[in-house]
């Protein structure tokens, strides 16, 4: 199945990405101490990799950001072998595991989002899989 290449590059991208965003936002020890990060991982179906690409560009990152949902990054394989064809790796912040429920449900339930995904899928579904998994920064991170 061609799915687990991206998904071990998700894995193992976890850390330096985190560590990234690390170096460039500080937030309060009270606010680290509570904050979950979500690594999302999206598989686009056969030649929908732009479609997915200009939805995020254009509309979603914008819908997370209403919705209470920190966007930390957005990144896309450096090569075909590892599914840049297809692959979306992004990291949200969220102020608690709790919170990251409740801006998923307000987001699915936006009627903006709910447009946005309707007209871009006129041709078809853009995204085949989504694999999410949540972080917590360990103690030797730049990020606590």
């Amino acid at each position: 199945m061609r799915h687990s290449l991206p998904i071990a590059l998700a894995i193992l991208l976890a850390p330096a990405l985190l560590y990234a965003f690390a170096t460039s936002a500080k937030p309060s020890a009270a606010a680290a101490e509570h904050r979950v990060f979500e690594m999302r991982t999206y598989i686009a179906n056969e030649g929908k990799n732009e479609a997915m690409n200009k939805r995020f560009r254009d509309h979603t990152v914008k819908l997370f950001a209403k919705h209470g949902m920190e966007s930390v990054g957005y990144w896309v394989p450096q090569e075909e072998k590892d599914g840049s064809a297809n692959t979306l790796v992004y990291i949200l912040a969220h102020k608690s595991r709790d919170e990251a429920k409740k801006s998923w449900a307000a987001f699915g339930a936006d009627p903006a989002w709910q447009k946005v995904r309707d007209e871009s899928e006129k041709d078809g579904k853009i995204v085949n899989k989504v694999i999410s998994v949540y972080l917590n920064p360990t103690d030797y991170s730049a990020i606590h």
